[in-house]
């Protein structure tokens, strides 16, 4: 019994990882929020790639 009920325990929580999950992801695609990440960082990005030195790199 001590192993049934081990693995239905371990079976719910995967399950309740799953479900939790799936709904964080939908949450980011429903309200966007990857892109609004990328543009809140945009600034930073732009800072630090524009100081970058230029190299004259030819393969």
């Amino acid at each position: 019994m001590s192993l049934i009920k081990k693995l239905l325990s371990f079976l719910l929580k995967l399950v309740l990882a799953a479900v939790v999950g799936t709904a964080l992801l939908f949450v980011v695609y429903f309200f966007n929020l990857d892109m609004k990440l990328t543009a809140a960082m945009e600034p930073l990005l732009t800072w630090f790639y524009a100081n970058k030195v230029k190299r004259d790199q030819h393969l």
